[in-house]
């Protein structure tokens, strides 16, 4: 009986051993993956008529099968300090300056802000036999897409744009958002030293959304293609069972 016990955990022990250590130069795994990237968009159709190029910073929680196929879910924020539309023209005085409740010139700050949602489904395509679970990746996405523009007035002294009132001249627009997303994805038995870097394109299918824009006393219906597109790079965490004893570079 002693015997007995100690081959079956002695087994079990091979067993478990098997299954909990990953070594990503042996073969493809199939892993969860969470990641947090920077990266730097220029504007172009209908967006670079009212902001110039922004920064993202992004969040994504991925799965990779062992058939190198990748499914995910990731959220974005965007902001930018250039914006290019003429907001006040009917407010501010013949000069150009918006007058405060205290008589003196107001201090208004513009910006950019927005975020996305999305859906991905993409693939990795290996191209060295010594990590099968790094290579070119190209995936595509379909979300939402949601930009606006922040008005700040320093002192919060100007009645003009208090509150709702900023609503009027904000330009909140949204819709649907096609991406693409083509890089290189590095996955080594090191989860520390895992990351992604690329080139994005995405582009938002939108329409303002505020009932009336005061400044130009209507309410505005345009469709609009708004494009972002630039490069960014990521750090990956895999979530392997157990990190692996051995390393190697790549």
């Amino acid at each position: 009986m002693k015997k007995i016990y100690l081959i079956s955990c002695f087994c079990l022990a091979i067993f478990l051993s098997a299954r909990s250590q990953v070594s990503v130069k042996d073969s493809s795994v199939a892993s969860p993956m969470i990641s947090a990237s920077y990266g730097y968009y220029f504007s172009a159709g209908d967006l670079s008529k009212r902001f110039g190029n922004n920064s993202t910073l992004q969040l994504s929680v991925d799965f990779k099968s062992k058939y190198n196929w990748i499914v995910g879910l990731n959220g974005s924020y965007f902001f930018g300090k250039t914006v290019k539309e003429s907001l006040f023209d009917s407010i501010a005085s013949p000069d150009g300056f918006i007058i405060d409740k205290l008589g003196g010139f107001a201090d208004i700050r513009l910006y950019e802000r927005g975020f996305t949602a999305s859906a991905t489904l993409g693939r990795l395509f290996p191209f060295k036999r010594s990590n099968p679970n790094s290579g070119i990746v190209f995936n595509i996405g379909l979300g939402f897409i949601q930009h606006k523009i922040r008005i700040e007035t320093i002192g919060n002294n100007v009645p003009q744009l208090d509150s709702d009132y900023k609503k009027g001249y904000d330009r909140l627009t949204n819709g649907f958002l096609l991406s693409q997303n083509l890089g290189y994805m590095y996955l080594s038995n090191n989860r520390i030293a895992n990351f992604y870097i690329g080139f994005e394109c995405m582009q938002g299918f939108t329409q303002n959304r505020r009932s009336y824009n005061f400044d130009q006393m209507k309410q505005d219906t345009e469709k609009r293609v708004d494009i972002l597109y630039g490069g960014k790079v990521a750090w990956i965490l895999p979530l392997y069972r157990k990190a692996p004893k051995e390393f190697y570079t790549y």
